[in-house]
């Protein structure tokens, strides 16, 4: 009888870490070069106030003219909530500059340490900025 309770507290355990793991997961910025920073300017196409991380979406010109589509990463909606952003802060046709570190797959992805909004004025991205 003294087996049972073990073994239903081992598959207990084991059920909780594994429904857990996707926690752990999470890696933030990891995917980013923090090395290097780089500085794009771009006109707004999408900007998605959502869970887990903000999203920017440019399209900007390269030095040979081109057209790039850049993204751009933040943090949580909840906090830039806090430092006075919302669904609304960014519209599609806003020109705006995006500062961070390049994704180190060499994909036009960023995580954002600076947004120069289309005043060309830092944007507040921590309360009390």
């Amino acid at each position: 009888m003294r087996k049972y309770p073990a073994i239903f507290l081992l598959m207990t355990v084991v059920a909780v870490l594994s429904v857990s793991f996707p926690v752990f997961a999470h890696h933030g910025n990891t995917a980013y070069d923090m090395t290097k920073s780089v500085s794009v300017k771009g006109t707004v196409t999408d900007f998605k106030f959502i869970n887990p991380h903000v999203l920017i979406f440019i399209d900007s010109k390269n030095d040979k003219g081109e057209t790039e589509q850049w993204q751009g990463e933040l943090t949580s909606p909840n906090h830039l909530e806090r430092a006075g952003w919302n669904p609304h802060t960014l519209k599609p046709g806003d020109t705006i500059t995006l500062v961070g570190s390049v994704s180190k797959s060499g994909a036009h992805s960023m995580w954002l340490s600076k947004v120069l909004g289309p005043d060309g004025q830092p944007m507040n991205m921590v309360q009390g900025d």
